[in-house]
């Protein structure tokens, strides 16, 4: 159950943000603003109280605030973004969390870790080693949830920009899969809800308390989640998308 939610209104300067999808243009800032007033909206109707920080124009994607920090039942982890334009976004968000949590860790050099690669199942934590999550950043965060009584454990990745670009918890043991993580053993024992190639975007979807927030365009996925029991409610997110954002991206979630 989530009663709070972090978002980060979009930049201006969005539009020098980086992106691994040219193809798909530059962001429309006005059109990014709107859909991030919808997904305000959306996060509320679930339930949650959303504290709303404003835009940083130093940082062209710091509206992607779950990359900075990891949010757990009993601590929070500021995190160690792993790409230099992203770096210093991690220091805005410490005042912050400390409105909600007494206890704040930090990850620290070498280590590099981003919330995108961090997912949640219960009290254990899969962290994926990709391009902006080192070993060494998995290693202290494992050693941080185990300080509080949690697990966590790392999942070797080839092709993903971060762990959850593929992977969705949606708890009740079920999990939204996609690309190279659809044959992974360490996934087996979940009842797994497999998303097409041409649809692989909406593997980013969230549960938020009794709704799975789908990005809008992708009816197959939505069906899917619809037939294994769980309501559903759509976020247009196509301006994020051109950033390789995505619904988890742009919010932290405790």
């Amino acid at each position: 159950m989530f009663n709070n939610a972090i978002v980060r209104r979009p930049s201006k300067s969005m539009v020098k943000g980086i992106t691994s999808n040219p193809q798909l243009g530059m962001p429309v800032f006005e059109n990014a603003a709107s859909q991030h007033d919808e997904y305000i909206a959306t996060l509320e109707k679930c339930g949650v109280h959303v504290h709303v920080l404003e835009a940083d124009e130093n940082y062209p994607d710091a509206c992607f605030v779950e990359d900075v920090a990891v949010c757990t039942r009993e601590f929070s982890m500021v995190a160690n973004p792993g790409t230099q334009t992203r770096k210093g976004e991690e220091k805005e968000i410490v005042q912050t969390l400390k409105k909600f949590y007494g206890q704040i860790e930090c990850i620290k050099e070498p280590g590099t870790l981003e919330g995108g690669d961090v997912m949640m199942v219960g009290d254990h934590f899969y962290i994926g080693l990709s391009g902006r999550t080192n070993a060494e950043g998995a290693r202290q965060l494992i050693a941080a949830l185990e300080k509080y009584g949690m697990t966590g454990s790392v999942v070797a990745m080839q092709e993903m920009l971060h762990l959850k670009t593929g992977l969705a918890y949606l708890e009740d043991n079920i999990l939204l899969v996609a690309g190279e993580f659809q044959s992974n053993k360490q996934f087996q024992e979940f009842k797994k809800i497999h998303i097409e190639p041409d649809e692989a975007y909406a593997a980013n979807c969230i549960r938020v308390n009794n709704a799975v927030l789908v990005p809008a365009g992708f009816e197959k996925a939505r069906e899917k989640i619809e037939v294994a029991g769980l309501l559903t409610a759509t976020v247009d997110t196509s301006e994020f998308r051109k950033l390789d954002g995505g619904l988890s991206c742009l919010s932290l979630r405790f």
